[in-house]
């Protein structure tokens, strides 16, 4: 007996009923006592508690998660979409091809969450919708700062944040900053391809407003993509996140059209007839209409 005990490196003579270690696991780290956890480096013991409905009804819980977990979402797209205009400016072409392409997927993830909650029914949502007060995603500053970058501006909209002095700067210092469409059409300027002072030095707190002359340098642009590359890439790149945009906004619709209807909104706006004006919205305007004038 002594001698399987010795030849057998899983039998455990205190606990001979003991299970041998899981393929692949030996030398996992057991010991964690004053070192740095997972719980504690991804801080989960905030992120975990930060869900505190306010009724007791189940699916408010379905509710507060679905819209923290788009807030991350949220955080990362303004992280990432800083990067893109750093790099846009500074003609780091290749490497914002990349973050915009981490954007267009993060997007996705979004736009796939939708259906979870879909899955809350009208007579689910009345349960507790009344505790929300005038909470409402309308006033979600980092989904403010995303329509900002990407060309959607509103100085109106700045009145929602004006009782917290910190979140209204931030968010007026995007709507005062060029899109990350403006620094697009410089880039092309600085390509040599010909674009008007007008859009150039535009008043960028301003809705963008489709230019001819900007449609003939996208089509340049695109009936020229081995001379124009990175202006070709870029192009399609910015179509990539404008279209997953759109398909959020859409969606987004469909599921308040849903669950509420056409109740008004808790924070007070027309809730299905205020997001169906923005489904249609192009940040980029030249970058579809090109598309007919491209001839082969």
């Amino acid at each position: 007996m002594s001698d399987y005990i010795h030849s057998n490196p899983h039998n455990n003579p205190i606990n001979p009923h003991a299970q041998p270690p899981a393929p692949g696991s030996e030398g996992m780290t057991t010991d964690l006592a004053g070192k740095l956890d997972y719980e504690q480096y991804l801080n989960l013991q905030q992120v975990l508690t930060a869900a505190k409905p306010l009724s007791e009804h189940h699916d408010e819980m379905l509710f507060i998660i679905q819209h923290q977990t788009t807030e991350l979402w949220f955080k990362l797209i303004v992280h990432e979409l800083e990067e893109a205009l750093r790099l846009l400016a500074a003609d780091e072409l290749d490497t914002t091809f990349k973050v915009l392409s981490r954007v267009k997927h993060i997007q996705q993830q979004l736009l796939s969450q939708w259906s979870v909650l879909a899955t809350l029914t009208p007579t689910e949502y009345v349960k507790f919708r009344h505790l929300l007060g005038p909470a409402s995603g309308i006033q979600s500053y980092q989904n403010r700062i995303i329509e900002f970058v990407l060309g959607r501006k509103d100085a109106r909209m700045l009145a929602v944040f004006s009782h917290k002095p910190a979140i209204h700067a931030r968010v007026k210092a995007c709507l005062e900053a060029p899109t990350l469409y403006d620094q697009a059409l410089r880039y092309l300027a600085r390509t040599g391809l010909s674009i008007p002072r007008e859009v150039l030095e535009r008043d960028v707190t301003l809705p963008y407003e489709a230019n001819p002359a900007v449609i003939e340098a996208w089509k340049t642009v695109y009936e020229n993509p081995e001379r124009y590359w990175d202006a070709y890439e870029l192009g399609e790149k910015l179509v990539d996140v404008d279209e997953a945009q759109a398909m959020f906004r859409f969606r987004h619709l469909k599921v308040v059209e849903r669950v509420i209807g056409f109740k008004r909104g808790t924070g007070g706006t027309a809730g299905v007839k205020y997001l169906a004006n923005l489904v249609h919205d192009r940040m980029f305007p030249e970058l579809w209409d090109v598309r007919t004038e491209i001839k082969g």
